[in-house]
């Protein structure tokens, strides 16, 4: 046995150290792991999410191709559906999302006779070019996002929303 005694004062003070160090750690544990764990996740940004569309199919006039793709946000998994516009312009294949960027309403194409080859949102008069681009003086401030595009065996895909690459 060690001949150096441990007194009350110092045992006392050695226990309320590491209970205390105990619950410092258990405090900030989870927001080391909040500030860290979004670094360690593995990215899905870019995967591209493949449709019912041929690329054979696909014409120069614009046509709503629908899909859906699986979304987590926590521990929740949903389904989530979706839309584009798809056409060709030349060897190029365009597809522009369906969402109006005055106030996130959906635009169709040719949706008003009055305006013929041009998106049109029918909430608040909002016009789009074919490629996208807003119509000067009508409520839309910016063009409709583009979707990147790929294929797979002779089917398109479709990946994460790009800003619009056209300009008037």
């Amino acid at each position: 046995m060690s001949r150096n005694r441990v007194t009350r004062r110092q045992f006392l003070t050695y226990t309320i150290t590491g209970v205390g160090g105990f619950m410092a750690a258990g405090m900030l544990m989870p927001m080391v792991r909040f500030a860290i764990d979004p670094i360690l996740q593995s990215k899905e940004d870019g995967d591209f999410v493949q449709t019912s569309k041929k690329i054979a199919e696909i014409t120069e006039v614009p046509v709503k191709v629908d899909f859906s793709y699986e979304q987590t946000d926590g521990w929740y998994k949903s389904e989530v559906s979706d839309a584009a516009w798809v056409y060709k312009e030349g060897d190029e294949i365009i597809a522009i999302s369906p969402v109006c960027k005055h106030l996130g309403c959906t635009v169709n194409w040719e949706g008003n006779p009055e305006h013929a080859n041009q998106f049109f949102c029918a909430c608040h008069a909002g016009r789009y070019e074919k490629t996208g681009v807003n119509v000067k003086g009508t409520p839309p401030l910016g063009p409709l996002d583009m979707y990147e595009v790929s294929e797979n065996d002779g089917f398109l895909m479709l990946g994460k929303k790009i800003a619009n690459t056209h300009s008037k």
